[in-house]
Order: C-alpha cells, then sequence, then structure tokens
C-alpha cells in the first residue's frame, strides 16, 4: 500500500533503524526525517503526510506536546522506550504505539495494523456499510433474526464461519471474523484471532483473560496492547 510517512525523532540510532525498516518492509514513502519538535512543525506548514512515526521524550517539546499542534486530524504511530504514555496517547489521532527497541516483529504487526486502519477509513464506495449502532439482521435458515447490538457477547470465529453468541442465542453467520470486525462500530474490539467482545458485556480482565458472562476468553499478545489502551482510559 503506498502511503506516505516522516519521522519524528531526536535519537538518530531511532531514526535510522525506522528508515531501514519502512525501506525493507512496506512501500511507503518517507518524506522527511525530523530531529526535533520544530523542524516537524516546520515542515507540515507546506507538506502533508497520511501519518507521523513520532517520538514521546524528546527536547524543548514532547511528542504529546507535539500532537496537540499538528494539522486536525494528523494520524499519529507514537514511538517510545517509555509504556506509561500509552493510555495518554490515544488522546491524540494515534493508530499504533510502539515501543523501544522497535524489533522487526513488532514493526510488521505495526505495518499491517496501519495499513488496515487506511484501507478501512478511506471512501470506499464499493465497501460495506458499517452496521448500525442499534441492531443488525442475521439470517438463519428462512428466518431474519433481529440482534441488537448491546444484547451481543462477543463474536468467535470458527474458519469461514462466525458465531454471535448473546444471553438469549447463538447463532452461526457464513461470514469470517475479520470481514465482521470490519463493520462493527465500538464497544466491539478484536482481542484474539478468534475472538471480538462486546466491552458493554465485560465483566471483569484477570490473568490475560476476559471474562463475559460464563465465558473466559483469553487476549492475544498480538491485540493485547490496543485492547488495554482503550481499557485504561476508563481506569479509575
Amino acid at each position: 500500500m503506498n502511503l506516505s510517512c516522516i519521522i519524528v525523532d531526536d535519537e538518530p540510532n531511532a531514526v535510522n533503524l525506522l528508515e531501514i525498516l519502512i525501506q525493507q518492509s512496506t512501500r511507503w514513502e518517507l518524506k522527511a526525517k525530523c530531529y526535533n519538535a520544530l523542524e516537524a512543525l516546520d515542515f507540515f506548514k507546506s507538506n502533508k503526510v497520511d501519518f507521523i512515526f513520532l517520538d514521546i521524550n524528546m527536547p524543548q517539546l514532547s511528542g504529546l506536546e507535539l500532537a496537540g499542534l499538528l494539522p486536525a486530524q494528523t494520524k499519529i504511530v507514537f514511538t517510545t522506550a517509555y509504556s506509561e504514555h500509552a493510555a495518554e496517547s490515544y488522546s491524540y489521532e494515534t493508530i499504533d504505539y510502539l515501543l523501544k527497541p522497535i524489533t522487526l516483529k513488532r514493526f510488521l504487526f505495526a505495518v499491517q495494523k496501519i495499513e488496515f486502519y487506511f484501507k478501512k477509513y478511506d471512501a470506499d464506495p464499493a465497501a460495506p456499510a458499517p452496521f448500525s449502532n442499534e441492531y443488525f439482521f442475521v439470517k438463519s435458515g428462512k428466518v431474519l433474526n433481529k440482534i441488537l447490538l448491546d444484547d451481543i457477547f462477543y463474536f468467535e470465529g470458527e474458519k469461514e464461519y462466525a458465531r454471535l453468541v448473546t444471553a438469549q442465542t447463538q447463532l452461526l453467520i457464513y461470514r469470517r471474523l475479520k470481514d465482521i470486525e470490519e463493520q462493527l462500530p465500538q464497544p466491539f474490539i478484536r482481542v484474539h484471532n478468534s475472538y471480538i467482545i462486546n466491552t458493554k458485556q465485560l465483566i471483569k480482565i484477570e490473568d490475560n483473560h476476559i471474562y463475559i458472562a460464563s465465558k473466559r476468553i483469553p487476549i492475544s499478545e498480538k491485540f493485547r496492547e490496543n485492547f488495554m489502551s482503550i481499557i485504561n482510559k476508563r481506569k479509575l
């Protein structure tokens, strides 16, 4: 996927690593490398990019402070050696949050996440419309079942099918979990290759598992960071 980006980081080694990862793993255009916030602000006076790799810990202006000064709707991938900023970073147009040192495995996952983000939100008249925020219909045999979104506990993937589970029923949908995920509004979130949960129905999180009704659902490493960033926004 052809996207454009810039890197903003005061550490030359970190900039060089990201540049190499971008060149080796993507078709993205790296338009600039900025070593402080002022260089980045100057760049944005006359340039646009799809997203920005932004370090948090920088002199003069931190990445979080710079994020508040960027043009509206600028998409951000934060990079930092410190995990404690994760929750705050999602107050901005954040796609991902990369912890340093960035490994190839984690960067490749970020590539998938970034490209999925732009595929999902780019205007595409052929794309399926999102589900209503209140309900949708599921066909079972000759019957169309009206399902209220708030009633759904979770979706469980089963190869080419997905199982929709509520307190009253379980329905098999002949669609892949990935396709369903693209149409679901919040508060639904992917927590595992096999599960999308309704966070409104979540009872507790314990030992890397989610509890909804009597079901114990694992949180996979692949989705944990994004899931916890959303949960942390509601922590007291």
